[in-house]
């Protein structure tokens, strides 16, 4: 029997605004909207986005031994995960992982975030807030810890691109105060009213936040978690103040476009049930500095040390717009014509361009005079034998054949780790 699709509370403002609505991770979600998702990437880029998110899931988790339990079931090393000196996870900061089973497979990759001493919130992928917590207690073990799982309880709504900041300091209570010291990976506030962290960051109305710079576009911006009750409201409030700075909501397919020209994997598409191994997102584990071993142990790491014919993922740029469909199972090729791998993602970046044997961005700072980007096809693959950055390989789907390059990075010039101070100053010399 086939699960109901589930509604986010913004469902009913997207659909009087147009949006093109599509099912995805169990819930009813905008592909697009009337501006088109040419216009809305090119938005992140040059002013902001705005992003219904609340189809995530979130997992609190207490206790006195709760860093034990984390520490365990969390792929990175929460005693050296912060910063270039690899210092602890702190309250305050959060970190980007996997949680893992015995075969080193992908449950869902998750970004852990310490709250407090002894509390931390765990935010996962759509409709896997309950698996994520189940996992938890199979392997809590006698540690004195309590799970919560808040599926469907929290409203999350993220906005991205350079004018992100500027759009929030008219709605926030003493936003110089709130983006002082707010790094990558960072955050402030909280969402429950009762708690002493929402304080720390409200809107003008009152409204407590949690407020984070985990961006998954790979753009600079900010992620809102707020009480359910009041998400319309504060996406409202958002969106208006946001008019004058070219804000446009964002549906489902910039997300992909986005992410995937950043070098983010979409879970259960470019991560899932094969080992966690042999990717792009190295920092996801804890790896020594040689990278000949990890530096804990955790469930599924003798897994990952011990794979008889491994796997490997890379990404890829196209030389054009032309990409394959991954609704066709496309396969990979070698030079040769063998098969040698399947397509995970494809996608077109329209923000990006090859000139001579670069790739800029409009984004760019040092792009050629006159620039303007056709856009490339890129995405990632997964294949059986180790390629080499600069390779090329073809893809095949039932239309058409396409020659990729392998890369080790796509979009160039990505403003996500940019000082919020830059930012504005930037900005504000354009306006």
């Amino acid at each position: 029997m086939q699960k109901e699709t589930k509604k986010t509370p913004l469902y009913d403002w997207h659909v009087a605004h147009g949006a093109n609505m599509v099912s995805f991770g169990e819930y009813e979600m905008p592909l697009w909207y009337p501006a088109g998702a040419k216009k809305e990437h090119l938005a992140v880029l040059t002013k902001a986005g705005i992003f219904d998110t609340s189809h995530m899931a979130l997992v609190i988790v207490i206790g006195p031994d709760v860093f034990e339990l984390l520490q365990i079931c969390f792929t990175k090393d929460l005693y050296a995960c912060v910063g270039k000196d690899k210092s602890p996870l702190v309250p305050g900061r959060c970190v980007y992982g996997a949680f893992l089973n015995e075969s080193g497979k992908v449950i869902d990759d998750a970004i852990v975030y310490q709250l407090e001493h002894n509390t931390y919130m765990t935010v996962v992928n759509a409709g896997l807030g309950g698996e994520v917590a189940r996992h938890l207690m199979a392997y809590r073990d006698r540690r004195n810890v309590e799970i919560t799982d808040l599926t469907d309880k929290i409203g999350k709504m993220d906005i991205q691109g350079p004018m992100a900041a500027r759009i929030l300091m008219k709605v926030l209570v003493d936003p110089e105060e709130v983006f002082e010291d707010m790094l990558y990976f960072t955050f402030k506030g909280y969402f429950d009213e009762a708690s002493p962290l929402a304080d720390k960051v409200r809107l003008i109305d009152g409204t407590p936040l949690l407020l984070s710079r985990t961006g998954y576009t790979g753009e600079f911006g900010f992620e809102i978690f707020v009480d359910q009750s009041h998400l319309v409201k504060v996406w409202e409030m958002i969106f208006d103040a946001g008019q004058d700075f070219g804000l446009l909501p964002c549906g489902l397919a910039v997300r992909d476009s986005l992410r995937a020209s950043a070098v983010l994997p979409l879970s259960h598409q470019d991560i899932g049930p094969w080992p966690f191994i042999n990717h792009p997102w190295h920092f996801a584990l804890p790896f020594n500095p040689n990278r000949t071993d990890f530096t804990k142990k955790f469930i599924g790491n003798e897994a990952l040390k011990n794979i008889d014919k491994p796997e490997y993922t890379y990404a890829f740029t196209g030389y054009d717009l032309r990409k394959v469909s991954v609704y066709d199972q496309p396969i990979v090729l070698d030079s040769e014509g063998n098969k040698i791998g399947l397509v995970l993602t494809c996608i077109c970046d329209i923000a990006i361009g090859r000139h001579g044997d670069r790739i800029y961005s409009i984004s760019s700072p040092d792009k050629p005079e006159n620039f303007e980007p056709k856009g490339l096809s890129c995405g990632f693959v997964k294949v059986k034998s180790k390629l080499d950055p600069g390779q090329v390989v073809e893809l095949k789907d039932k239309r058409r054949k396409i020659k990729v390059m392998i890369v080790s990075d796509i979009r160039p010039d990505r403003t996500a780790r940019c000082p919020i101070e830059e930012i504005i100053e930037q900005k504000e010399k354009r306006l």
